[in-house]
């Protein structure tokens, strides 16, 4: 394993990690997949479906600077913090009945870790929004409009089952996630440098136990936890993803997707997660 770096520009991304004859697996650390509440107001037949239908219409992308302005057909809210702004009223304004409706299954809170973001907010540290535009807009659908070798998991098949030579197998990962399915324990938190870095020897048991050899600067960075700089948190984040990957892969946690057909078609999945939102049974 290399110690992580920026992907520089989007274009070519999925081409240079292919490479001749190689079969990729990309965890993605971004919201693959729309509310039930919100998809079944959709005429496409899926998530990838919807996707590729987004490069006719860019207004979707587009922030809503207040709530007259949100609507199914431009989701994303708040552009900005505004006084006595509510999960509830973003809901209501695209039509659910509840702000539970924002959110997936995945999303939710389960009893082995906290609630992750709804897919439309873009507000706080705690938001996952802009990472779905940005990855959606610039990359996922000029690149399966270019017919680009991707397929999407859980949407379109098991893991291992879509990777094939010559194709790029994406699935969404959370490193939240990730970090309980590799037994791991952050004694404060993970932005700061000093928690990052004594995790360190358990991050290093890990490695050994997925059988990873770290290259001489991926060590330098486990033990150094990170840098210290704001960037240290993506890198860590990175490194973790790509363990709960490898776990899946290599049989140590289950290629698991629950018998949902709003999951398998729309809502999608976290990688390596089996435990179901509290309350919930598909």
């Amino acid at each position: 394993m290399a110690a992580p770096r920026p992907v520089g520009p989007l274009e070519g991304l999925v081409e240079g990690l292919i490479g001749p004859g190689r079969a990729v697996a990309l965890g993605l650390d971004l919201p693959l997949g729309l509310p039930r509440a919100y998809a079944a107001e959709r005429a496409e037949a899926d998530f990838p479906q919807f996707l590729r239908g987004l490069a006719a219409r860019p207004a979707f992308f587009e922030v809503s600077a207040g709530l007259e302005t949100v609507s199914p057909e431009r989701p994303f809210y708040p552009a900005r913090g505004i006084k006595g702004m509510t999960r509830a009223a973003h809901a209501a304004a695209l039509g659910f009945s509840g702000p539970e409706g924002l959110s997936r299954w995945c999303d939710r809170a389960t009893a082995e870790r906290p609630a992750g973001a709804p897919v439309f907010w873009t507000l706080g540290a705690n938001q996952s929004g802009k990472a779905a535009i940005g990855a959606w807009r610039d990359w996922l659908v000029p690149a399966l409009g270019a017919g680009m070798p991707v397929r999407l998991w859980p949407f379109e098949g098991g893991l291992l089952e879509l990777l094939a030579p010559g194709r790029a197998v994406l699935a969404e990962v959370y490193p939240a996630e990730a970090l309980r399915q590799c037994g791991l324990r952050l004694a404060g938190s993970k932005r700061t440098q000093g928690s990052r870095r004594a995790l360190a020897p358990a991050l290093f048991a890990v490695l050994a136990a997925r059988r990873v050899v770290a290259d001489p600067a991926l060590a330098a960075a486990i033990a150094d936890g990170f840098g210290a700089d704001a960037a240290g948190e993506d890198r860590f984040d990175s490194v973790i993803g790509l363990l709960g990957m490898i776990g899946v892969l290599d049989g140590a946690r289950p290629d698991f997707i629950p018998d949902d057909p709003w999951i398998r078609r729309w809502e999608g999945w976290v990688l390596g997660q089996t435990a179901l939102p509290r309350g919930l049974t598909p």
